[in-house]
């Protein structure tokens, strides 16, 4: 191949992998989820997507509709996830500050083997209802982009608030506040 159709392949060649890295990154910077993130984003409050899943903490299964009539703090974590990590004493201090009123807080582990996630709990002292999901079975029904993310789901069963990434002390407390109020 002659010098020029070479060079002329080459940056044909570099062109496209700049377009597919463009496309890429303008993917993940407008991507909202799917499901009920998304609608809570659009500022509907969806019912909060339905699942039975066996718990971590102790034996046993666990589901929302158990559940109904109680706010839930539903926290979707992996042990493999620095920023969980950073956000799990808020987490639990946010379960023994709200325990008593009627919340509930309710980690949904993902993408993980649940040795890890035992020795993560363990670690990181978090002593709140925890439920399995390897495969991630949960993660398009609630429109999840990454972990962690937290959603509060009111006595009624609808999700008021979402939070993509680590949560601070403020804003758990907030939303708590903001299920508790709803309906």
């Amino acid at each position: 191949m002659p010098r020029r159709a070479r060079l002329v392949a080459q940056g044909v060649a570099v062109g496209l992998v700049a377009l597919l890295f463009i496309l890429l990154v303008w993917s993940i910077v407008h991507n909202e989820g799917g499901g009920a993130a998304a609608a809570v984003a659009r500022g509907e409050e969806p019912a909060a997507p339905e699942f039975t899943l066996e718990r971590l903490d102790r034996p046993g299964m666990l589901s929302p509709s158990s559940l109904r009539g109680k706010v839930v703090v539903l926290n979707f974590w992996g042990s493999w996830c620095f920023a969980c990590k950073g956000e799990a004493a808020i987490l639990e201090a946010g379960w023994q500050r709200w325990r008593d009123d009627g919340v509930v807080f309710v980690g949904v582990d993902f993408h993980d083997f649940r040795a890890d996630a035992r020795r993560f709990m363990r670690r990181y002292g978090k002593t709140f209802p925890m439920v399995y999901d390897g495969p991630g079975n949960l993660l398009s029904a609630y429109g999840l982009t990454g972990a962690p993310e937290t959603f509060f789901v009111g006595r009624d069963g609808r999700i008021v608030a979402h939070v993509v990434g680590a949560i601070e002390a403020d804003e758990l407390d907030a939303n708590v506040r903001r299920a508790l109020a709803s309906r």
